[in-house]
């Protein structure tokens, strides 16, 4: 096992030989949008994203289902399925088959297996004080999301969610083989700086964010402000609260975003300062909002400051 659990990675890597290692992850959720087919080829990359992180290549899945037997109409789960495998086909990711249960809540995911050579692995554990670090996708979708459940959502503002939600992390894992990068971890439900918290614990560092170069989905602060937060803002927040320094200058409608829970967020790398440049003009040829948002420092007194 090269990869295990206990630095909170995004998924597994187990060798086989000295060039070939799995990535194996799972991940399922409830529906964060009303199209059934946008919600399966969400929970499609989602679940494909945490391979992603690890700079892996993904190669199969099984498909996770819940889902009542009464009550809602099977052509739903078809189309949330219909979603997933079109996401699955789009990446060369076989569906080999999966399980369902007989559930009152809709969840729906995947347990998904990737190669990748056990030198090139991109870890939690793999920051260095003087990287730059660079978040690929602009964040904002949980309160997009919950805005959109009590429709409360303009129209532009969820196609705007959904259209980053959608954008696949695979040209990003083909830049950080290309870079050699070593440290990563993809921004989902733990929310940017959770998952940054995880980086720097994992990597006996000190990661340091500028909020005003965060990337944020149009309409999210607005949405923020409106008070349309998940359940995660306050979990977030209490999990790491007292080891993040927050600047006074920095203010309440964007701390909440900076706890807010992402779905198939974007990647938060660690790549040294000489390379970013040259990484950053990589990534944009497909992620247009990836952004430098701070930087690693040695340990401190605290794992995040934020500015």
């Amino acid at each position: 096992m090269i990869v295990g659990f206990d630095t909170a990675d995004d998924a597994g890597v187990y060798r086989l030989s000295d060039d070939l290692a799995l990535v194996q992850t799972l991940d399922f959720f409830t529906p964060i949008v009303d199209d059934p087919f946008d919600y399966g080829r969400i929970a499609a990359l989602n679940s494909i994203n945490d391979v992603w992180a690890m700079a892996g290549t993904p190669i199969t899945a099984m498909a996770i289902t819940c889902f009542p037997k009464k009550g809602v109409e099977f052509s739903i789960l078809a189309e949330i399925m219909r979603g997933g495998l079109e996401v699955l086909t789009q990446n060369h990711v076989a569906l080999l088959g999966g399980h369902s249960v007989d559930n009152a809540q809709i969840m729906f995911g995947y347990s998904v297996t990737g190669v990748i050579d056990p030198g090139k692995v991109a870890t939690n554990a793999g920051a260095r004080p003087g990287d730059v670090l660079i978040l690929t996708k602009p964040i904002g979708t949980g309160v997009i999301s919950t805005a959109i459940k009590f429709a409360k959502a303009p129209a532009e503002v969820a196609a705007a969610s959904i259209e980053v939600m959608l954008t696949a992390g695979r040209d990003a894992a083909e830049a950080m083989r290309e870079f050699d990068v070593k440290g990563a971890t993809d921004v989902t439900g733990f929310a940017l700086l959770g998952h940054a918290w995880e980086l720097a614990c994992a990597s006996c560092v000190t990661i340091e964010i500028d909020s005003s170069r965060v990337p944020l989905l149009p309409g999210a602060l607005e949405l923020a402000r409106a008070g349309l937060l998940t359940s995660g803002d306050k979990t977030n927040r209490e999990y790491v609260a007292d080891d993040i320094e927050i600047a006074e200058s920095v203010g309440k409608d964007v701390r909440s975003l900076l706890y807010d829970p992402q779905t198939a967020g974007g990647l938060l790398i660690s790549i040294s300062p000489a390379s970013a440049d040259s990484f950053l003009a990589r990534l944009r040829k497909t992620y247009s909002r990836a952004e430098k948002i701070g930087r690693v420092l040695e340990r401190g007194a605290h794992s995040i400051i934020v500015s």
